[in-house]
Parts: C-alpha cells; sequence; structure tokens
C-alpha cells in the first residue's frame, strides 16, 4: 500500500482511490471522480475540491440521452462514496507515510534546512486542508422530496401537440424528412435517443408474434427487444420516403450531414444530435414555447399508450424497463397482440405519396 501511496502522490491516483474490494456502485462513483480529477488537472491530494465535484455532478455532470446535471439525490451519493474513501485514506498509515516522503522531497527542493518536526507540520497540514476539502459542511447535497413534479420538469405531449411536433420540420426537404421520420419513430415506439441512433435499415421491420416490429438491437443495459408498431405503422412509410431520398439501402438508418443540408454523411447520428435536433423544434405549450428532450417523446408514448387503453405490463415491456422484473418473471412475455400499440397520433402521408407520384412519373419519360 505504502508503494502504492507513493505513487499515487506522483501520478494518476485512480487506483489508490478505488479499493480492490469496492462494489459495482463504488467502483463507478470513484472511477468517475477520478476521471473528473485528471480531466480539471488536479490530484486527490493537492486540490480535491469536493465542493466543486458536487457542483459538477449537479450542473454539468450529463446523463446520456437526458442532457441534464444528476438529479440531487445521486449526487449526494457519489459525494458520500467519495467522502467516505478519503475518510479510510486520511487514517491510513501507509498513505501518510507516503506524504513523509513527499513533504522531505519538497522540503529538500527547496535547499533549507529541515528536520521531523518540519516534515510533520507540512503533513499535518496537508492532512488538515484535505478534511476541510472533503468536510460534510463544505460538499453537502441538499435533497428536496417533492411531492407533486411540475408539467414542465416532465412533459408529455397531447396526442394533437405530438402531431404539431411531426408537422414542424415539413418534408419538403431532405433535413425535414429525416427529423419528421426521427420523431415519428420515437414517438410511435418510446425508443430512447441512444437506441435511435443505433437503429439500422434491418431493425426496421422485424417481426413478433406475427406483428411488425422494430428490433432495438442495444437497449440500456446491452438488452435487446422488439416493439410492435400495431397501428401506427404507418411510421414506416416516412422512414421509407426519408431512406429512399438519402439513398440509404443499409446501415444507420438516421445520419448526419454535410454542409448545406444536401450529402448525407455514412455514420449514424450521436445521441447528442438527437437531442439538438429536437432542440431545433420547439412547440407551443401553455403559452410559452418549450425545448423538448427525447426523453419527453419517450414519456408521450408511455402516456399516450396508457390513455388508449394498453396495459401498465405491456407498457413496461415495449420501453425495456428493469422495474417489476420478478412480476415480469412470473407472467412471461406477453403476446404481440396486446402489445400493438394503436391509432394513437394522425399524420397526413398525402404529401409523400404525391411526391413519390411526380417522380415516378418524370422516371417514366426517361
Amino acid at each position: 500500500m505504502a508503494n502504492q501511496a507513493l505513487t499515487a502522490l506522483q501520478y494518476d491516483a485512480t487506483s489508490l482511490l478505488i479499493p480492490h474490494d469496492a462494489d459495482k456502485d463504488q467502483e463507478s462513483r470513484l472511477r468517475r471522480f477520478a476521471d473528473w480529477l485528471i480531466e480539471t488537472d488536479r490530484t486527490w491530494h493537492e486540490d480535491p475540491d469536493l465542493a466543486r465535484y458536487r457542483d459538477y455532478l449537479l450542473d454539468s455532470g450529463r446523463v446520456r440521452g437526458d442532457g441534464g446535471g444528476l438529479a440531487p439525490s445521486t449526487v449526494k451519493a457519489h459525494v458520500s462514496t467519495v467522502r467516505a474513501r478519503y475518510n479510510d485514506l486520511l487514517t491510513d498509515n501507509d498513505v501518510r507515510d507516503a506524504l513523509e516522503v513527499a513533504a522531505r522531497d519538497a522540503l529538500e527542493a527547496q535547499g533549507d534546512p529541515y528536520g521531523p518536526a518540519d516534515v510533520e507540520a507540512l503533513v499535518n497540514r496537508k492532512l488538515a486542508r484535505l478534511r476541510n476539502a472533503v468536510a460534510p459542511d463544505k460538499s453537502g447535497v441538499a435533497v428536496t422530496e417533492a411531492q407533486d413534479v411540475a408539467d414542465r420538469k416532465h412533459i408529455r405531449l397531447t396526442a394533437d401537440q405530438a402531431a404539431a411536433l411531426l408537422r414542424a420540420p415539413g418534408t419538403d426537404t431532405l433535413r425535414g424528412l429525416r427529423d419528421t421520420a426521427l420523431f415519428a419513430v420515437m414517438l410511435a415506439t418510446g425508443i430512447r435517443a441512444a437506441e435511435a441512433a443505433a437503429l439500422e435499415v434491418d431493425d426496421l421491420r422485424q417481426r413478433l408474434g406475427g406483428e411488425l416490429a422494430l428490433h432495438v438491437r442495444r437497449g440500456k443495459g446491452d438488452k435487446a427487444r422488439l416493439v410492435p408498431y400495431g397501428a401506427m405503422d404507418w411510421v414506416l412509410v416516412v422512414v421509407d420516403a426519408w431512406l429512399e431520398a438519402a439513398s440509404i439501402e443499409i446501415g444507420a438508418v438516421f445520419r448526419g450531414f454535410y454542409r448545406g443540408y444536401t450529402a448525407v454523411r455514412k455514420t449514424e447520428l450521436t445521441t447528442r444530435a438527437i437531442q439538438d435536433i429536437l432542440a431545433a423544434y420547439p412547440i407551443a405549450l401553455n403559452g410559452e414555447l418549450v425545448t423538448l428532450t427525447p426523453h419527453d417523446l419517450r414519456r408521450t408514448y408511455a402516456h399516450l399508450m396508457y390513455k388508449a387503453g394498453v396495459d401498465l405490463l405491456s407498457i413496461q415491456q415495449n420501453l425495456g424497463h428493469a422495474d417489476s422484473k420478478t412480476t415480469l418473471g412470473y407472467i412471461g412475455a406477453l403476446d404481440a397482440e396486446a402489445r400493438r400499440a394503436p391509432a394513437m397520433i394522425d399524420f397526413d402521408l398525402s404529401e409523400l405519396y404525391h411526391q413519390k407520384r411526380l417522380e415516378d412519373q418524370v422516371a417514366s419519360h426517361f
């Protein structure tokens, strides 16, 4: 441990901060803190600044697919884990020995005479500063228990509002066609932004119990699933129009553009790109323009499915949620008929059909 502590003082402290017997949650939280130290050019013993790390998690830490900071309760757990690890290190004799070696090296580098008392004073000062940096009163996290959640925090669009969002991009440009197809798939299946980004052409038309379904190949926790379209299978008309216009036959369904929005890239969209695309189409809610997140579309899917009479367990399976796993284990997978989506949102396909007829007429003259 002494050599490990000394190495950590000189180089990377990741191995020191993460004990060999750490459980999965501890390891994840401590690794995230160690990564933050490296990214901000800090060392675990010079400037850990747990209060600043707390603020980073609250304000700047990003959740994939959500685009926001971590919840206060989650930040509290992260900070508590880091603080507990520091308390262990600050009472470890090997760590103190390593600090003494570092203190002697620092005093020798200054070229001034020094004795054991000088080394001890320097180490004690270092330990005191570290204790202050991780003290609960300096880096506490206030967690407010909310009885109710404001509508703005968890947006669920009505069917009319969802249809308005689908109309917003238009289908007369390549960019508008892609964005319409993207929103349509997310609203009709409830998939996450990362799952939409990973979609490939072959995933669009799979079967579940004879039902046409969307294949989610990389769900949360690396779990694949199938989501029946049901009466929402009209979204495939929109997606097909996008694929044809973009000359996409295999590979990623949703892609970015080169400058000018006329040439399509070969690579899939990122989760952040999907967030930005959605943010480009704010909608009017309660008299103000509101920017939606991918998770708002996911909530909308769940809300509209439930209002349409689809049972809760079917919605849970379609969304790929891990809750009530014990109950699902007893019941088993529901058949596709119970999980098929009803006609929840209307979208006028006539313009797409008209454009297709014109293109076919033009092509017939050559």
